[in-house]
C-alpha cells in the first residue's frame, strides 16, 4: 500500500513537472507591457491631430520586427515596413494628415527622425518634410481594385486606424553588428539587414522585451492622449523573418510548441486559465490562441460630458483579430457571402438585411452589443435625473475594426458623422444619460451570441476580442477671466471574461 502511495506520488509529481515545463511555452497579454507583439488600439489625423508612436527594445538583443499600419474599417493594410532595432534602442515616428503638412491628397502618412535601419531603407519613402525627416504616404493598394471589400475606396480612409508591431527574430553575428549604432548614434551597415534570406542561421528564435506607446496630440487645442500598446508575450518560438510587402508574420502565425498555440488567460478572479489550440490542419486555430487572450464578455470605463467644465468623451473599442474572421479575402470567400468565422457573426460586406444592407453591407460587419450607462448614484437610462434626456435607443452594433462610441447630445433622426474627441468617422453616437458616470458594454448577447472556438481541451471564451480606451477632453474657461484650460485623459478599458469547458463545465 506505501508502496502504491509512493509509486502514485511520484507520477503525480512527474505530471505536474511536465506540465509546469509546458506551461512555460505559452503566450500570454503581458500585464508587465513587454512582449513579442505590440497592439497600439487607434491612430488618428483626424480633427488637426497627430498620431505620436515609439517602441523600445528593452533587450540586450538586436531584433527585427514588422510594423503594419491597418485602416479602421475592415484592417486592411495601408502600410508595412521591416524595422531593425539594436539593443537598448528607441524607434518613433508620427502619423500625420498630408493636408496639415501642406502636401497634396487626403490621406495619412508617417514620418521619423530616427536612424535606426529600414526595409525599405527610408530614402525609397514618398519624399521629406526637411532635414533628416523622411516621410511615406499611406497606400490605398490593399482596398481598391481587385480588393475591394465594400468599404470605401478613397485614401481617407487611412486617416484613422490602428498599429501592429511583430517581432520576427533575434539578430545575431554580423546582423546584429550591422544594426548596432555607433558613437554617433548611426547603424554599422543597414544594406546588410535590407536583403536577409530567412533561412540565415543569424536569425534565431525572438526572445521578446518590447514596449511601446502612442500619444493623440492635438497642438492647436493643448490636448494630448497617451496610452501603452498592449503586449503580447511568448507569441512564437521560431524564427518568423520575412522580406518587407510579404503578408506574413501574422497574427495568425501564433506558435508555442510543434502544431500548437497555447493561451494563458487570467479573469478577474485572478484565476488563471490555460488553452491550447492546433496551427496545424485547416483551419488552423492559431489566431484563436491570440484572440482568446483579448476575449472580453463585458467591457467597463467611465464617461464625463459635464458642460460646466466643458468635458466631452470618446471610447475606442478596438478588435485586433477581427479581420481574420471576417475578411472574405483572408477567408477565400466571394465579397458579400456569409462564412465569418466565430466569434464573429458577419463577414465584412456580406448581403444581409441584419448586417445593414441588402446590397453590399455597407462596409461593416456587425456585432450586436449591450450599452448600459449609469450615472453616479446608480442610475440607468429608464431613471434619468431631471435635466438629462433619455436615449431614444441604443446603438445596437459595433461593425468596423475600430469602433469609436461617442456621447455627444445628438438627436437620433440626425445622427453626428463625427466622433466629438477624436473626430471619428468610424462613430457609433450613445446620446449622454448623465453629466458623468460608466457604461458597460455586453459583448455576448442571447439575442447574438458570441463565443470563439472550443480549444484541444475544450474551453470555449464567450464575447469578442476587444480593447481600447477611454479619451476625455475638458475645455473649460471658467477658470479665470480671459483663461481657456484645456486638457485630457486616457484610461485603458477594464474587462469581465467568461470561460466555459464542454467537458468539466468551468475551465480548469
Amino acid at each position: 500500500m506505501k508502496r502504491t502511495s509512493l509509486n502514485a506520488a511520484v507520477a503525480a509529481s512527474l505530471i505536474a513537472a511536465a506540465s509546469l515545463a509546458d506551461s512555460a511555452h505559452a503566450l500570454e497579454l503581458s500585464p508587465d507591457g513587454t512582449g513579442q507583439v505590440l497592439i497600439y488600439p487607434y491612430y488618428t489625423v483626424n480633427k488637426g491631430q497627430q498620431t505620436i508612436i515609439s517602441v523600445v527594445n528593452g533587450s540586450s538583443v538586436a531584433k527585427a520586427v514588422r510594423i503594419r499600419f491597418l485602416e479602421g474599417y475592415n484592417a486592411r493594410e495601408v502600410l508595412d515596413f521591416n524595422l531593425f532595432l539594436s539593443e537598448f534602442d528607441v524607434w518613433s515616428g508620427t502619423v500625420f494628415a498630408l493636408s496639415d503638412a501642406g502636401l497634396p491628397g487626403d490621406g495619412a502618412a508617417v514620418f521619423t527622425t530616427d536612424n535606426s535601419c529600414t526595409q525599405p531603407n527610408k530614402d525609397q519613402w514618398t519624399g521629406s518634410l526637411g532635414a533628416r525627416r523622411p516621410y511615406q504616404a499611406f497606400r490605398s493598394l490593399a482596398y481598391t481594385g481587385a480588393h475591394e471589400d465594400s468599404g470605401p475606396t478613397d485614401i481617407a480612409r487611412t486617416r484613422e486606424g490602428h498599429i501592429e508591431l511583430l517581432q520576427m527574430a533575434d539578430l545575431s553575428g554580423s546582423l546584429r553588428m550591422a544594426v548596432t549604432h555607433n558613437a554617433a548614434g548611426v547603424p554599422a551597415n543597414c544594406n546588410v539587414v535590407q536583403s536577409i534570406d530567412p533561412a540565415n542561421s543569424l536569425l534565431l528564435p525572438p526572445t521578446g522585451g518590447l514596449f511601446g506607446a502612442a500619444g493623440i496630440v492635438n497642438v492647436a487645442q493643448g490636448t494630448f492622449h497617451g496610452y501603452n500598446a498592449d503586449a503580447i508575450g511568448g507569441f512564437s518560438k521560431i524564427p518568423l523573418y520575412s522580406a518587407n510587402g510579404s503578408p506574413t508574420p501574422s497574427l495568425a502565425q501564433a506558435n508555442t510548441a510543434p502544431g500548437v498555440a497555447t493561451a494563458y488567460v487570467f479573469d478577474a478572479a485572478g484565476e488563471l486559465f490555460r488553452s491550447v489550440y492546433p496551427t496545424s490542419g485547416q483551419p488552423s486555430q492559431a489566431i484563436d490562441a491570440v484572440s482568446a487572450v483579448f476575449m472580453s464578455s463585458t467591457l467597463l470605463n467611465e464617461y464625463n460630458v459635464d458642460r460646466t467644465v466643458g468635458s466631452n468623451t470618446d471610447w475606442v473599442v478596438m478588435f485586433p483579430t477581427k479581420r481574420f474572421y471576417v475578411d472574405t479575402e483572408i477567408l477565400g470567400l466571394p465579397l458579400g457571402s456569409a462564412g465569418a468565422l466565430p466569434p464573429f457573426t458577419y463577414t465584412f460586406g456580406q448581403r444581409a438585411e441584419s448586417n445593414g444592407s441588402v446590397v453590399n453591407g455597407g462596409a461593416r460587419s456587425c456585432s450586436w452589443v449591450g450599452l448600459t450607462p449609469f450615472d453616479r448614484e446608480e442610475g440607468r437610462p429608464n431613471s434619468a435625473p431631471p435635466g438629462f434626456p433619455v436615449p431614444v435607443a441604443l446603438p445596437p452594433a459595433l461593425c468596423t475594426s475600430v469602433n469609436v462610441i461617442s456621447m455627444l447630445n445628438a438627436s437620433s433622426t440626425t445622427p453626428p458623422t463625427e466622433s466629438g474627441v477624436l473626430g471619428s468617422r468610424l462613430i457609433t453616437n450613445l446620446r449622454p444619460f448623465a453629466a458623468a458616470g460608466w457604461l458597460r458594454i455586453a459583448l455576448d448577447l442571447p439575442s447574438q451570441p458570441h463565443a470563439l472556438r472550443a480549444s484541444s481541451d475544450a474551453d470555449v471564451y464567450s464575447g469578442l476580442p476587444a480593447t481600447g480606451f477611454q479619451v476625455v477632453n475638458y475645455i473649460n474657461a471658467d477658470t479665470a477671466p480671459g483663461v481657456l484650460s484645456n486638457y485630457s485623459g486616457t484610461f485603458r478599458h477594464r474587462a469581465i471574461r467568461a470561460c466555459t469547458n464542454a467537458r468539466l463545465g468551468s475551465c480548469p
